[in-house]
């Protein structure tokens, strides 16, 4: 008798969670080409960007900035593909070999940005805007 009715309440909880299991619906959609070349563009971009921040002297005069080695990378990942490509103009359009701070300036101020608009927290003095 025990077992009769263990046996229904336990087939009654499989029931149910075998139906809860069955009403989560994966949803696809078709990807068209742009976007896959859009997705690549952008992970081209941050790549290209983030080989230049790997120069040691760019590292160096960002860590010197207060920027700590860890935040380079990751705010480079939280940037959209207009920052990150406008980012790659701008250090394209440097002379080569040339304005190394102009390259800083531009990498620091897409960080104090970052910051202000509370995407990260790297710099203690400045507030988020919220």
């Amino acid at each position: 008798m025990l077992m009769k009715s263990i046996n229904k309440c336990l087939s009654i909880v499989l029931t149910f969670a075998l139906l809860s299991m069955s009403l989560n619906n994966a949803q696809a959609a078709l990807v068209s080409n742009e976007q896959v070349i859009a997705q690549a563009q952008h992970q081209n971009a941050k790549a290209q960007l983030i080989q230049a921040i790997e120069r040691a002297d760019v590292r160096q005069q960002l860590l010197s900035m207060g920027v700590r080695e860890q935040d380079i990378t990751r705010r480079i990942d939280l940037m959209t593909a207009d920052e990150v490509a406008q980012l790659n103009q701008q250090i394209d359009e440097l002379p080569a070999g040339g304005d190394l701070l102009g390259i800083i300036l531009v990498i620091f101020i897409v960080f104090v940005i970052t910051d202000v608009i509370g995407a990260t927290d790297i710099f203690p003095f400045i507030k988020p805007v919220n």
